[in-house]
């Protein structure tokens, strides 16, 4: 999966999850800029899982931070 399909999945995701369009930004942070609590990032995780077909790790869950991270876990797993 390139760059561009990564990044078109993840805003799909976070549209989807309920954030406003105009607060997705790469360096957007899902606790402060997108305002994400438990819920929502339970919410986020089930449906990127599904998205992109794969399972995320429980270790792997505190390194979800921001936009950028996400990005950089997604590359790593669907390339």
């Amino acid at each position: 999966m390139n760059a561009k399909d990564i990044r078109m999945g993840l805003y799909k995701v976070l549209r989807k999850t309920g954030v406003p369009r105009e607060h997705i930004l790469e360096e957007a942070s899902f606790k402060n800029d997108m305002f994400m609590d438990d819920i929502d990032m339970t919410c986020f995780l089930y449906y990127l899982e599904t998205k992109f077909n794969l399972n995320i790790e429980n270790e792997a869950i505190p390194h979800f931070v921001s936009v950028s991270s996400t990005i950089d876990y997604l590359q790593r797993r669907c390339a």
